[in-house]
């Protein structure tokens, strides 16, 4: 019996400028564990007048994390953030009761030939902490756990797996793992794995029970405990889960909450303006009419 239970195809989405591949939610599965979007951006070429440029939006009951292969990006949120995001650094702001951020291209890359390519994850909080205070924290890739394991290269981004533990201060079980492979192995880790359990492939082919994988698909698991795998040469894949929550999640722009009414509240407050701003910024993205994330 295979022990793939869905296999999610990534999906075209425009967010503002600039076009993503969108693998959560899914219709049929909104959330793997406590991850509850997923954003794959580019590769993009963007030349000397292209840029990304998402102003200021603001966000409820969840943690974002943005991990880059390529590119910059300048975050700046209503804390006073304000830091560049490079290359295999990792990006986590929790918004909590409410944050608002915006996403540009670096003023000193604006008027240059640029790449873009990385990963925009959204891990929903627990219920309990849905209403905590916002923060955030930039974590730099030499404080990111990596080891070699037969013969395939790890990287823990978040969470917990393997006896290690990443710097990221997340909220509830978790984990976001890198696998990378330079020839063609094996990897079976079911024993290091619990929750919920997703991989996705980034670059290369894995084979699983007689079937073989490319780009761009997540791979839904039956059973964490079950993951095994083979890498072809040059694979990179991307593996995520953890402990589902007992309630509901729901998902209207970008609020994540476990009760309606707090999504209506933050509605209400971002059409008055009544977040805590930017600072330095004057635009903003205006309420959507309808919930993007409904659609297919």
């Amino acid at each position: 019996m295979s022990n793939i239970k869905l296999i999610i195809e990534e999906r075209p989405a425009n967010i503002g400028n600039f076009m993503v591949g969108r693998l959560l939610p899914f219709r049929e599965k909104r959330m793997v564990g406590p991850f509850s979007f997923i954003d794959h951006m580019g590769p993009a070429a963007m030349s000397d007048h292209e840029n990304l440029d998402v102003p200021p939006h603001p966000h409820i009951g969840l943690s974002t994390l943005t991990f880059l292969f390529e590119g910059e990006i300048t975050h700046k949120d209503s804390l006073g953030s304000d830091i560049v995001i490079k290359p295999g650094q990792v990006n986590w702001m929790t918004s909590g009761s409410g944050i608002v951020h915006s996403e540009r291209t670096p003023e000193y890359l604006r008027h240059t030939d640029k790449m873009l390519h990385g990963l925009q994850i959204w891990v929903a909080l627990p219920k309990a902490l849905e209403q905590m205070e916002p923060e955030f924290c930039h974590v730099e890739e030499a404080d990111i756990p990596n080891w070699t394991q037969n013969g395939v290269h790890f990287k823990l981004i978040a969470g917990e797996a393997f006896g290690y533990k990443s710097p990221v201060p997340v909220y509830s079980p978790l984990y976001l793992l890198e696998l990378k492979s330079t020839k063609r192995e094996k990897v079976n880790i079911g024993d290091y794995l619990f929750g919920e359990s997703a991989l996705y492939i980034l670059e290369g082919v894995i084979e699983s029970d007689g079937h073989i994988f490319e780009p761009r698909q997540i791979l839904i698991a039956n059973d964490a405990k079950l993951c095994e795998f083979t890498m072809h040469e040059n694979t990179t894949v991307y593996i995520f889960g953890g402990e589902p929550f007992p309630e509901e999640r729901f998902i209207y722009w970008n609020f994540v909450a476990s009760d309606r009414e707090l999504i209506e509240k933050a509605k209400i407050k971002w059409l008055e303006q009544t977040f805590k701003p930017v600072p330095g910024e004057t635009d903003f993205v205006p309420l959507p009419n309808q919930n993007p994330y409904l659609k297919k």
